[in-house]
């Protein structure tokens, strides 16, 4: 690899960190190229998962800023650079590692933050962001309703005991009228 293809492949790495949302390194020894195509499906849409040279990708994380991977970089390793959900990656790099135990979660950096690998999988643990939203717009709708229900107890209340003012009055006016005749 010439000097000018390395400078070129650290530029496109550097650009590819700054902007990602996150991204997981991975150490995919052993895993067939049908394994790494198949996980390469898994994750379209959400993150771009490339295999990249050690060296290269610690010159590019350091001019991104990134220290996160500092000595993770060893063996073959394979960056998962997220564009999307990072829990949605999260959950689908677990899902794929179990089925195929070759795959090592390595290490990762969300917004800056360096995660673990035990880090990555409570990551993948939680419920995606639309499930999240979802539970949230719920809680909401239901606190709006208690509010709404504790609103109109008192004009409710208020209106039920006119409405036995009411009876009681006409009850009385039946019994004296009843009396009188």
């Amino acid at each position: 690899m010439s000097r000018s293809e390395k400078a070129t492949a650290i530029a496109e790495l550097t650009e590819k960190f700054r902007s990602s949302n996150a991204a997981v390194l991975t150490e995919y020894r052993g895993l067939t190229v049908k394994q790494l195509t198949e996980l390469r499906t898994t994750l379209r849409g959400h993150a771009t998962y490339a295999v990249v040279k050690n060296t290269l990708t610690e010159l590019a994380a350091r001019d991104a800023g990134v220290d996160a991977f500092e000595g993770q970089l060893a063996g073959p390793s394979a960056i998962a650079f997220i564009e999307g959900d990072p829990v949605t990656v999260a959950k689908s790099l677990r899902d794929f590692a179990k089925a195929n135990p070759l795959l090592v979660i390595k290490g990762g950096v969300l917004e800056g933050k360096a995660l673990s690998a035990a880090e990555i999988t409570k990551l993948a643990d939680l419920e995606s962001r639309e499930v999240l939203l979802a539970k949230l717009a719920g809680a909401m709708n239901a606190s709006l309703s208690k509010a709404v229900y504790l609103f109109a107890a008192p004009l409710s209340k208020a209106a039920r005991t006119v409405d036995a003012l009411r009876a009681k009055v006409e009850a009385n006016d039946v019994a004296a009228g009843g009396d009188a005749e």
